[in-house]
């Protein structure tokens, strides 16, 4: 009987490519941003996607400063911590977080995005946001990517 054999491939560490690219953040909705940056780090768009394995690219944020929100969230978007201690729970609305801790946004913007296990915190360590444009990832020769082009 002559048939074909189609094998599944199951990625491992060994066997993944990882690219770099650069997202400019620069105008860019805040959600829509974080969907296409979490489904680059994660590997999603890869045709060896494997669901247990860290098989997506490093991705560098730039102008994290620049995002924006729509509607109104700016004023009524509100970021919630505790200190653990009683009556220490604490926020911030999201023009606060952005005048103080632009990275802080996008980032909380993206790990919301990424499981919630070992692997997440992994897949966390692919993520690098910076405000402005100067990063110190030259030396991995990062290709700029448009979002346009991620679906």
């Amino acid at each position: 009987m002559d048939t074909l054999s189609y094998k599944t491939i199951s990625a491992n560490k060994a066997t993944v490519q990882k690219d770099w690219y650069i997202v400019d953040a620069e105008n860019e909705t805040l959600g829509r941003l974080s969907s296409k940056v979490a489904k680059l780090i994660r590997g999603k768009h890869k045709p060896y996607y494997t669901p247990h394995v860290d098989c997506g690219d490093h991705v560098i944020v730039v102008n994290a400063e620049k995002i924006r929100l729509s509607g109104n969230k700016m004023a009524e978007k509100t970021y919630l911590s505790h200190t653990e201690y009683p009556g220490g729970q604490k926020s911030i609305t999201a023009a606060q977080l952005l005048a103080k801790k632009p990275i802080a946004l996008v980032e909380r913007a993206v790990v919301g995005m990424l499981p919630k296990n070992r692997l997440g915190r992994a897949l966390f360590g692919n993520l690098h946001v910076v405000e402005g444009t100067e990063h110190k990832f030259d030396a991995q020769k990062p290709k700029e990517l448009k979002l346009d082009s991620i679906k």
